[in-house]
């Protein structure tokens, strides 16, 4: 209970005076008024905190809440509806007018220039004590560095505005800043900012807000970008340049990058683990440890010793309704979604088996044909099983509901999930709410219905940061013992073997460790947002996001529904890598150039 009343009361940091900043001119409190008391000056800085992705709102990407299109918009899922705007994405049909393209740009710039307000005249609050304040301005001036970092990764380059910028300035003539300056101001506004934030929230309230882990986190991620190879010694943008010729991207590489950001992850490990974060584990109803319930349970648990930052307010329900079969037939609403977010072929083919090696290794066990009796960690009993996904590893069966899963609300009796043609979640009998490639997405689905709102949107965990450790201390310095302690500690508490045991050999050398890292970063941090990211940002997109996506054969029942087709053509080329720089600002700001292709 007590649990559910910090969560309700931390929503208003995301959902108090939701249109604060865009009242019209002559509704609008005055500064003075605003920052006289905390009472309106709270408002002020909620509407800071509401640009704060909200990534379960994807099927709605951008609005003022900044929801993603990256699951969607990456090879490891896809949409039935043909109105979200990831399927444009993936289809080349999008650019530098497509609404989403302006609503990141032009909201994440409304939360910087909120944030220097606030940081500006927050020393004007009569009833507030000097060291809230000060902690309160710090949280403002993170914000505003995370806004930066989330801008980059979508735009590349982009425009560092002044602290005193003009809230709505549409003569503002201001050209882009370099990547190395991007992220060295991201960087140190959040190593400043984090000298005066809290390492724990100071209350129940105050769960939500950025703490100091957060802000040295989000400063280790922006090194890291900065590293790695699409803003490192890039030569396909020589020709990005300012009018005035200044390079924005630079073109020689740099090892040293790789190293600043390996000594930011091993930073932030060294100050917070364990005393602060820690992975999370879970044992069964014996006492013993279990795998699938540490991986499930590390994000349906609010504030477990993982969590480094989240989003409270957010669109759960909606996510829960896609990742909830149709189950036509079915008792109650509460067991009957859409199952509309279907996980791809390519993203099932990639978890391991439940001996640690991929699918396509001769050791793995993995057999390609044929049913057997099998019992999933969720299940009650042994049921036939495609032998494709009979003896995957945990995270599999955490993140992928496939055709004859038992579902997770058992409430209203066991209902096993059927996507054939004609089954109680296939194609025929959803009408508009089915799967588009014969699976759908598990991760982040409650036990219970799926129509609530009590549960936060994690947005960045410490086993994010142990994988981001062990690539950059790959890229600069190989041979490191600590790459294989950090990737083993993610296979550890997955509960498959570890390289270098008995069952299963070291990578060897630079390059087969940097396979086996992207390969573990791919699975443990699956639908949560990073793979579109990292694709652009290892500079392989074109091999990952061009051409055919597969999934099952969703027009047919067994056998022939397990026949793996292509179901979309999709189109990724160099332009791709970075979004174009919205046409009404380009127009508007003369010294603003466009990115490369668009």
């Amino acid at each position: 209970m007590k649990k559910l009343i910090y969560i309700l009361l931390a929503m208003a940091i995301f959902t108090s005076c939701s249109k604060f900043l865009d009242q019209v001119p002559d509704d609008r409190l005055t500064i003075e008024e605003t920052f006289r008391t905390w009472e309106t000056a709270r408002k002020f800085l909620a509407d800071v905190y509401r640009r704060v992705p909200d990534e379960f709102g994807q099927r709605n990407p951008g609005g003022n809440n900044n929801a993603g299109l990256w699951t969607g918009g990456s090879d490891e899922a896809d949409y039935v509806w043909s109105f979200v705007q990831s399927n444009e994405v993936n289809i080349g049909n999008w650019d530098a007018n497509s609404g989403f393209v302006g609503d990141y740009w032009r909201n994440f710039y409304k939360g910087i220039r909120a944030a220097s307000v606030f940081m500006q005249n927050a020393d004007k609050i009569t009833d507030l004590s000097p060291a809230l304040i000060t902690q309160y301005k710090a949280e403002a001036r993170a914000l505003r560095a995370m806004y930066y970092f989330y801008l980059l990764r979508i735009y590349g380059p982009v425009v560092i505005l002044p602290e005193n910028a003009a809230p709505v300035d549409t003569t503002l003539q201001m050209p882009r800043n370099s990547i190395e300056e991007c992220v060295n101001f991201i960087t140190s506004e959040l190593q400043t900012a984090s000298g005066n934030l809290p390492v724990f929230p100071n209350n129940d309230q105050d769960y939500g807000r950025v703490t100091k882990g957060a802000a040295l986190a989000f400063r280790a991620n922006a090194f890291m970008y900065g590293a790695s190879p699409l803003f490192n010694g890039n030569t396909d943008y020589a020709d990005l340049k300012n009018p005035d010729g200044k390079q924005l991207i630079n073109q020689t590489f740099d090892v040293n990058k790789w190293k600043e950001a390996a000594n930011a992850y091993k930073s932030f490990i060294d100050q917070f683990v364990p005393g602060t974060y820690s992975l999370f584990k879970k044992n069964n109803a014996e006492g013993q440890f279990d795998p699938y319930l540490s991986c499930r349970d590390a994000i349906l648990t609010d504030w477990n010793p993982e969590v480094i930052f989240a989003r409270v307010g957010n669109s759960l329900g909606p996510r829960q309704y896609e990742l909830t079969p149709y189950h036509n037939g079915a008792a109650s609403r509460d067991v009957k979604g859409s199952g509309g977010l279907g996980a791809t072929q390519n993203m099932v083919d990639a978890f391991f088996t439940e001996n640690g090696r991929s699918i396509d290794d001769p050791l793995s066990g993995y057999q390609e044909t044929g049913f057997s009796d099998f019992k999933t960690p969720y299940d009650t009993q042994e049921r036939s099983i495609y032998n494709q996904w009979a003896h995957r590893e945990p995270r599999f069966y955490v993140n992928i509901t496939f055709d004859g899963s038992l579902w997770l609300n058992k409430s209203y009796g066991e209902i096993i999930t059927r996507f054939n043609n004609t089954g109680n979640s296939g194609k025929q009998t959803g009408g508009g709410d089915y799967t588009t490639t014969g699976y759908v997405v598990r991760k982040a689905m409650g036990l219970g219905k799926w129509d609530v709102n009590d549960r936060t949107l994690i947005l960045v965990r410490l086993a994010e940061i142990y994988l981001s450790y062990a690539e950059c201390l790959n890229e600069s310095e190989p041979g490191n013992p600590d790459i294989l302690k950090y990737l083993n500690l993610i296979r550890e508490r997955a509960g498959i073997p570890t390289y270098g045991s008995a069952e299963l050999p070291a990578p060897n050398g630079q390059d087969a460790m940097r396979d086996a890292i992207r390969k573990e970063r791919r699975v443990e941090l699956a639908f949560e947002n990073n793979r579109f990211f990292d694709v652009r940002r290892w500079k392989i997109a074109e091999q990952t996001e061009d051409g055919p996506i597969y999934g099952l054969n969703i027009y047919s029942d067994m056998p022939g529904f397990l026949n793996v087709v292509p179901f979309e053509t999709r189109v990724f080329n160099k332009r791709h890598y970075l979004f174009p720089i919205p046409s009404d600002d380009i127009n508007n700001d003369k010294q603003l150039v466009q990115n490369p292709g668009w």
